[in-house]
């Protein structure tokens, strides 16, 4: 075999493993179209549609010790915000990832998100993304036009320790 096609055979599968290496978004929809950009709005949300106004903190874990040897087991986390509303659309202003030592990881929409009545928004943490620590946490601002509106924001996490699988949810609170 030919020195320079071994070397240019090796760069060929090195550049096709490292590009397969990138992780995909998972909010992007059976579309290809990211699902928080879907649902952006487009213009200014005005004040006789913020009747309700609410900062919920919910809580992530986004690695947790799983003996006494302080091992620590990695999880995926998927935030949700559902919507309980039959009639009215729910709007979300920030969605932010803070760290352990709360410091802001990142900020996950631009513009205001506008969930539509019985609508739902997941947006997941990869396992591998271990930036929050074990007491990260999501900040969510909400607003409805409908005062009377209950929202339900949770956050779901899920890892295996060996052949166990394991599973739990936290509930967001407000503190506004």
């Amino acid at each position: 075999m030919n020195k320079s096609f071994f070397y240019i055979f090796c760069f060929a599968v090195s550049i096709c493993l490292l590009s397969s290496c990138g992780q995909p978004n998972p909010n992007i929809d059976k579309t290809g179209e990211d699902e928080l950009k879907a649902l952006e709005v487009k213009r200014v949300i005005d004040l006789d549609e913020q009747n309700f106004q609410d900062v919920i903190y919910v809580p992530i874990y986004s690695d947790i010790y799983i003996d006494q040897q302080n091992q620590k087991s990695l999880l995926a986390a998927t935030l949700s915000i559902r919507n309980t509303s039959y009639g009215d659309s729910l709007f979300v202003s920030k969605i932010d990832y803070y760290n352990t030592d709360g410091n802001l990881v990142r900020s996950y929409i631009e513009n205001p998100v506008s969930l539509p009545p019985m609508g739902t928004l997941n947006y997941v943490i990869e396992r591998d993304d271990d930036t929050g620590g074990s007491g990260a946490n999501f900040i969510v601002d909400l607003s409805s036009k409908n005062k009377e509106i209950k929202p339900l924001i949770q956050a779901i996490m899920i890892g295996q320790n060996g052949n166990k699988g394991f599973a739990f949810s936290t509930d967001g609170y407000s503190i506004k």
